[in-house]
């Protein structure tokens, strides 16, 4: 029995319009489905924007909306762009969801009772000026590994690091620019050393269906020992956490979107745990960037692995490296590279940038794409290539066109002459 495919591509957050380096990830699992469906296999490509957590907050609070409204205007933005590079998405959802709410405190409800859920009291930045915690996106500052100047409190967007936001040199409040203070504020954790066993079972199973550097940093977050990671945040716009003494916080953004992709199969059909909790029939196939390998990898499989539940797990991992613009990152929050609604004015036909980012997927290494090289690509290996080809084949076409419509000439009159031979012989 053929197995059923589970794809999705990484969940584009919501806050800004998707770029390039975005678009390679939903291209690249369009792609995979149409060759499952083709070879067979019955296939559910689910994707969707992520819309919960810091970012979408301070956009909102950049123009004056209500997160909600963002999310809406930024949902339909996608969809259009998405539609335009003709992706064929089982369902494109969001996370915004009450499926979502119910099944993130499901599965957070399910990993407290098996004791794998602790509480910690750490040091947050404060604005008193605003009178508020950050969230660690509402902070920037000198990244300590590489001195990007405009890192973010939870990941350098230069190097890619993950950060914490106390690590950061000069922080700063992105909210009002003053200089934050540290205070004590009481987090939930997950308690990824204690789920470590059963994960690290898992992954000997799994590893060898995933790409290099999916293992490879993996194997180092497994090397470099697993800590507790925090799962709450001081925000008001997210899935609210249903425990006492917790309700004035929501859950991290990164210990819910991954679960979108349960929430928005659930959002399309009623027979979601068809796909999600039979895993002996279904194969989960993943596409995401490699600045999210982590939270595919070992966060989310903890997450669903301590909740106790049947569910089906990471099969095989398509992880890219970066897609990089002109010598520097691809940079929604600065604006910085060519984006889908940038790529719909330019008037090109879709099948040119599907092309180009197809043939440069970056598979091995980073890639960087100049609008020199776009023009040298398409005009050599596209438009050359393709046109020497369809010249070839037309020729060919046109060569065995003729001899046919030569025999259908020919040999009528062939048998026409012969018959009347025949004819004649026979009245002798």
């Amino acid at each position: 029995m053929k197995k059923k495919r589970l794809v999705t591509s990484a969940l584009p957050y919501v806050n800004n319009v998707p770029h390039l380096g975005n678009l390679i990830q939903v291209l690249s699992a369009d792609a995979y489905a149409r060759y499952s469906r083709s070879k067979g296999h019955e296939t559910l490509y689910i994707c969707g924007t992520d819309e919960y957590g810091t970012a979408t907050e301070t956009k909102a609070l950049e123009q004056g909306i209500s997160p909600q409204e963002l999310c809406s205007k930024y949902y339909n933005i996608h969809k259009e762009i998405y539609k335009w590079f003709e992706i064929g998405f089982d369902r494109f959802g969001r996370t915004s969801t009450p499926q979502q709410t119910q099944i993130v405190q499901s599965i957070f409800w399910n990993l407290h009772t098996n004791g794998y859920i602790e509480t910690k009291t750490v040091e947050q930045f404060y604005s008193e000026k605003s009178k508020m915690f950050l969230a660690d996106r509402y902070i920037m500052g000198t990244c300590p590994k590489c001195g990007y100047q405009q890192a973010r409190g939870d990941q350098c967007e230069d190097c890619g690091s993950l950060l914490d936001p106390t690590q950061l040199i000069n922080p700063l409040s992105k909210i009002d620019n003053t200089s934050p203070v540290l205070r004590s504020s009481t987090h939930l954790y997950i308690n990824l050393p204690k789920i470590r066993p059963m994960l690290e079972k898992w992954l000997n199973t799994k590893k060898h269906t995933w790409s290099h550097n999916a293992i490879k940093m993996t194997e180092a977050w497994m090397r470099d020992g697993l800590k507790s990671r925090a799962i709450t945040r001081d925000l008001k716009w997210g899935i609210p956490v249903p425990l006492e003494g917790f309700t004035d916080k929501v859950f991290y953004v990164w210990f819910d979107a991954p679960i979108g992709y349960i929430s928005i199969s659930a959002c399309h059909s009623d027979a979601w745990r068809e796909w999600w909790n039979k895993p002996e029939e279904v194969e989960l196939v993943q596409f995401i960037g490699k600045d999210n390998i982590p939270f595919h990898t070992v966060i989310f499989p903890a997450s669903l692995l301590g909740s106790g539940e049947t569910w089906t797990l990471l099969h095989s991992i398509s992880s890219t490296e970066y897609l990089n613009y002109e010598g520097g990152a691809f940079s929604k929050s600065m604006g910085r590279g060519v984006f889908g609604n940038d790529v719909v004015e330019i008037g090109l036909d879709v099948d040119i940038w599907r092309f180009y980012l197809f043939f440069n997927r970056p598979e091995n290494s980073d890639f960087t794409f100049t609008w020199r090289d776009f023009q040298e690509t398409i005009n050599s290996e596209l438009i050359n290539n393709f046109a020497n080809f369809a010249h070839k084949f037309l020729r060919s076409t046109i060569s065995i066109l003729e001899r046919n419509l030569c025999r259908r000439i020919y040999f009528p009159l062939k048998v026409r002459k012969y018959g009347q031979i025949y004819k004649k012989k026979k009245q002798r």
